[in-house]
C-alpha cells in the first residue's frame, strides 16, 4: 500500500482564500506546517502571485515542494484552482527547480544587510533625482556611469514580470541565464540590458548617494539609501514548485514569447 501524502495548506487572507482553504479541508486531512514531529511531503499554498512568493521564502529552508493553487488574478506560479483529486494532482505534477538570488547591501550609514529573492533584485531612484550607477560583472567594470530609474536583475522565473514590463527579455526556465535590464534608461541610450551566465556576480556602485539616492528591493524586501549591492545567484538553496503537466512553468514562461 502507498502511504498516503503528507499535505500541510495556507491561505492567503482574501475572502477567496479563505473559502477554498474552508472547501478544501473539509475534503482532505491536512498536518499543521508547524508541527515539530511531523514534516509535509508538499505544501498547498492558495492566493495569489504574491502570497506564493511570501510562502516560498517563509520556508525556503524546509525543502518541502509547494503546489499552489490560484485563488488571485494572474496566478502565474499556481495551478488552477480545484477541489477534486488533490492527492493524484499532486503525483501527477511536474517540478520546477529554482534558485534564488541573493542581494548583498551596504547603505550611506555602514550597515550591511543581505536578503534572497525569487523574481528579481531592483535598484530604484528614491527622489526626483535620476539614479546614476557604476556596473560591473565579474569584477569587470562593463557600465561606467548609468543614469537611469534604476536596473534589476532577473532569474528566468521572474523574466516574465517586472523584467518584461521593463522591456527585458523572457528567459526559458533552464536558460542558465539572468537578466541585467535597466529602468528607463537616460544614458547610455542605446543600452537595452544584458543577458548574463547565471553564475555571474553583478556589482552596483551607486554615484552620488546623497544628491541621487538609491534604494534596493530584493522581491518585496527594500533597503533604502544603499551605495554598493551585490547580486549572485544562490546555488546551495534549491525551491521545488509543483505544476500540472498540462500547465507547468516551463510551457508558461514560453507561451508569454507569443502573447500578443
Amino acid at each position: 500500500m502507498h502511504t498516503p501524502l503528507r499535505i500541510a495548506c495556507l491561505a492567503d487572507d482574501s475572502p477567496k482564500a479563505q473559502a477554498a482553504f474552508a472547501e478544501l479541508s473539509r475534503q482532505y486531512d491536512f498536518i499543521d506546517i508547524a508541527g515539530k514531529r511531523t514534516k509535509p511531503d508538499v505544501l498547498v499554498a492558495l492566493g495569489g502571485d504574491g502570497f506564493m512568493l511570501q510562502v516560498l521564502h517563509r520556508y525556503m529552508h524546509r525543502n518541502i515542494p509547494v503546489y499552489g493553487m490560484n485563488c488571485g488574478s494572474v496566478g502565474f506560479l499556481l495551478n488552477n484552482y480545484a477541489t477534486e483529486n488533490l492527492f493524484e494532482r499532486i503525483a501527477e505534477a511536474r517540478v520546477a527547480s529554482l534558485h534564488p538570488l541573493i542581494m548583498y547591501t551596504r547603505t550611506m550609514d555602514g550597515k550591511e544587510r543581505q536578503e534572497l529573492a525569487i523574481n528579481e533584485v531592483s535598484l530604484f531612484r528614491e527622489s526626483r533625482q535620476a539614479a546614476k550607477l557604476r556596473v560591473t560583472i565579474d569584477h569587470v567594470v562593463r557600465v561606467q556611469e548609468m543614469i537611469a530609474d534604476g536596473v534589476l536583475v532577473s532569474t528566468p522565473a521572474g523574466s516574465t514580470a517586472y523584467n518584461f514590463s521593463a522591456g527585458g527579455p523572457i528567459l526559458p526556465l533552464t536558460a542558465k541565464l539572468l537578466a541585467l535590464t535597466p529602468i528607463a534608461p537616460f544614458r547610455p541610450r542605446r543600452w537595452r540590458g544584458a543577458l548574463l551566465n547565471h553564475q555571474s556576480s553583478i556589482t552596483f556602485e551607486v554615484l552620488e548617494p546623497k544628491k541621487r539616492p538609491v534604494s534596493a528591493v530584493a522581491d518585496f524586501t527594500e533597503v533604502r539609501d544603499v551605495i554598493s549591492v551585490s547580486v549572485f545567484e544562490d546555488r546551495s538553496i534549491t525551491l521545488s514548485l509543483l505544476f500540472d503537466p498540462e500547465h507547468n512553468l516551463e510551457e508558461r514562461i514560453t507561451k508569454e514569447q507569443f502573447s500578443f
